[in-house]
C-alpha cells in the first residue's frame, strides 16, 4: 500500500512538473508573439480580433458565412493602402498592392516562396500532396532542375502539336452541348467544362483516354474537389485537423491525395518501363520530362519524388484553372450579350465553317484573346502568391522587415479602381492591343522566374474551347442564377453557371 502511495505521490509530482513546464512554455510562446507584435506594429493593417488568434477569427467566420476572404483583403487595401498587415499567431502576413514592389520581389528569384504556405501544401494532414514540385519548392537550385526538366514540355513548338488533340477533345464537348441544345435540357457548363479540361490534360500530359464526359463514375473529379477543399482549410484554420467533427473529412482528404499520388505512381512506371522496352509510346508531356530527366547527370531518388509531386500539380492546375477562367468566361458573355456578339462575329470571320482550329487561327482571335484576359482580371482563378523576403524592403515609405511573408494578389489589385477604372465593369477592350498595359497590378499567371509555366498551354485550350463554343452555340444564363464565388484556394463560380444552349442558326450540323 504505501508503495501504491508512493507511486501516486510520485505521478502526481509529475504531472505537476508538466503543467508548470507547459505553462512556462506558452508564457515564452506569449513572449515570442507580443515580440512579433512590436516588430510589425509599424506597419498599418485591422485591429486583431484576438491578442493571440490575430486576424484568424474573421477569416473563419467570412469562410462560415460563405463569404469570400479575397473580398475582405479588397477591402481592407482601399482602407490600409499599399502595404498592410495580418497576424496569425505567431505567422505575420503583409499584403502588398504596390506595382514597384510588385515587380521588385515577384520579378526576382531571390525571394523563395514562404514557409508557412510551402509547409500546408507540401502535405495535407500528414499525407504528401504537392510535395516539392515547381509551384511549391523553395531551394531556388531544386526549383530550377526540375524547370530545366520539364521546360521542353512546354516549348512553344510542343504546343503547336497539341492544336489537335485541343481539337479533339472540344469536339466532344461540342457533340456533349449539341446533344443538351436537341433535348432542350439545362447544361452546366462548370461541371462541363471541368471535365474537358481533365481530360485534356490525362490525354496530352499522361497519354490515357479516360472519357470523363461520358463517364461519370471515374473518381479523379472528386478527389480533385476534396483536395482543393483541403488545401483551404488546411491553410486557413492550423487547428482543423484537431477538432473530431473533422476527422471523418480529414481522412476523405488524405484517401484523396493518396489516390493521385498511387495513379501518378503506376502511370510514370508504366511509361518509363515502355520507354525501356523500346515500345511505341505516346509523343506527351510525360514523355517528354522523363526523356529530359534522363539527360541529366545526378538523377537522385529525391528527384523521383519531385516527378511525383509534379504530376498531382499538373493534374490538379492543368485542369482546374483552365476550367474556371472558362466558367466564368461564358457567365460572363452570357450577362453581357453585345460582347458575345462581338466574340462570334470574330470567330465567324476567322473561323467560319471550319472543324479544326489551327494554331495561327488562335493568333487572329484577338478580341477573343481579349475576352479571356479581361476574364482572368475579375476572375483570377489563381487568386495570388506569396515569398517570404530576405532582406528587409521599403514599400511606399514603410519598412517591411526581413523574414516577412509577403502576399502579392492579383484579384485585390485587379478590383481596385486606381488601376483599372470602374473595376467591376466587363470590357474586354482594356486589354486591345493599342491600350496601355497594366503595370504590374495584373498577373492571373504570378510574374518572373516563378510564374506559371503551363499560361500559353492554357490559354490555348480556352481559346479553341471558347472559340468552338461560340462557332456553334448560343447560351443564356438560367434564371435566379448566382454570380458569387466560391473558393477553394482557387476561384470558381458558385452557382455553376446553368445555362440554355441553342445551336446558332447558321451552324446546325
Amino acid at each position: 500500500m504505501a508503495f501504491l502511495t508512493f507511486i501516486f505521490t510520485l505521478a502526481w509530482h509529475a504531472f505537476g512538473l508538466f503543467i508548470v513546464v507547459l505553462f512556462f512554455a506558452f508564457l515564452c510562446y506569449c513572449v515570442y508573439v507580443k515580440y512579433i507584435h512590436l516588430k510589425y506594429d509599424h506597419i498599418p493593417g485591422p485591429p486583431r480580433e484576438s491578442w493571440l488568434f490575430g486576424h484568424s477569427p474573421i477569416f473563419q467566420r467570412t469562410m462560415k458565412n460563405d463569404g469570400l476572404v479575397h473580398d475582405v483583403f479588397l477591402e481592407w487595401a482601399e482602407r490600409y493602402g499599399a502595404v498592410y498587415k495580418l497576424n496569425l499567431l505567431h505567422h505575420v502576413l503583409v499584403f502588398v498592392i504596390c506595382p514597384e514592389t510588385v515587380k521588385e520581389v515577384l520579378m526576382s528569384s531571390k525571394y523563395p516562396k514562404d514557409l508557412f504556405l510551402h509547409t500546408r501544401l507540401f502535405s495535407m494532414f500528414g499525407q504528401r500532396f504537392l510535395g516539392n514540385g515547381l509551384a511549391t519548392a523553395r531551394n531556388h537550385d531544386q526549383w530550377y532542375k526540375q524547370r530545366r526538366i520539364i521546360d521542353p514540355a512546354f516549348s512553344s513548338l510542343y504546343l503547336r502539336s497539341l492544336t489537335g488533340t485541343f481539337n479533339e477533345r472540344a469536339e466532344r464537348l461540342m457533340t456533349k452541348l449539341a446533344d443538351i441544345a436537341d433535348k432542350k435540357s439545362e447544361a452546366r457548363m462548370l461541371e462541363l467544362v471541368n471535365r474537358v479540361t481533365l481530360d485534356v490534360i490525362i490525354k496530352v500530359a499522361f497519354g490515357m483516354d479516360l472519357e470523363l464526359l461520358e463517364d461519370t463514375s471515374l473518381p479523379f473529379p472528386k478527389a480533385i474537389e476534396t483536395c482543393l477543399q483541403g488545401m483551404i482549410l488546411n491553410t486557413r484554420n492550423v487547428f482543423f485537423r484537431l477538432h473530431p467533427k473533422n476527422w471523418a473529412f480529414v481522412e476523405e482528404v488524405r484517401a484523396a491525395c493518396k489516390l493521385l499520388r498511387s495513379t501518378g505512381t503506376e502511370w510514370i512506371q508504366n511509361r518509363k518501363l515502355a520507354l525501356q522496352s523500346g515500345a511505341d509510346v505516346p509523343k506527351d508531356i510525360l514523355t517528354q520530362i522523363i526523356k529530359s530527366a534522363g539527360k541529366e547527370e545526378n538523377m537522385t531518388k529525391e528527384d523521383e519524388e519531385f516527378m511525383l509531386d509534379n504530376f498531382v500539380t499538373f493534374f490538379i492546375a492543368g485542369q482546374e484553372t483552365t476550367a474556371n477562367q472558362l466558367a466564368f468566361c461564358i457567365m460572363e458573355l452570357a450577362r453581357h450579350p453585345h460582347v458575345m456578339e462581338k466574340a462570334q462575329k470574330e470567330v465567324d470571320d476567322v473561323i467560319g465553317m471550319k472543324r479544326e482550329i489551327s494554331y495561327d487561327d488562335l493568333g487572329k482571335l484577338v478580341y477573343l484573346s481579349q475576352v479571356l484576359k479581361e476574364t482572368l482580371r475579375i476572375y483570377p482563378t489563381a487568386p495570388g502568391t506569396s515569398r517570404e523576403l530576405v532582406e528587409d524592403i521599403v514599400v511606399d515609405g514603410i519598412r517591411v522587415p526581413a523574414g516577412a511573408t509577403c502576399i502579392f494578389s492579383s484579384y485585390v489589385s485587379s478590383r481596385m479602381e486606381r488601376f483599372f477604372k470602374n473595376p467591376l465593369e466587363f470590357n474586354p477592350d482594356r486589354f486591345h492591343p493599342d491600350s496601355p498595359k497594366p503595370y504590374y497590378c495584373y498577373y492571373p499567371f504570378s510574374l518572373g522566374p516563378r510564374s506559371c509555366l503551363g499560361q500559353n498551354f492554357a490559354q490555348m485550350e480556352a481559346k479553341v474551347v471558347m472559340a468552338k463554343l461560340l462557332q456553334r452555340f448560343d447560351f443564356a444564363l438560367m434564371p435566379g442564377q448566382s454570380f458569387d464565388i466560391r473558393d477553394l484556394g482557387t476561384l470558381r463560380p458558385k452557382g455553376g453557371v446553368i445555362c440554355t444552349v441553342t445551336h446558332r442558326k447558321h451552324y446546325c450540323q
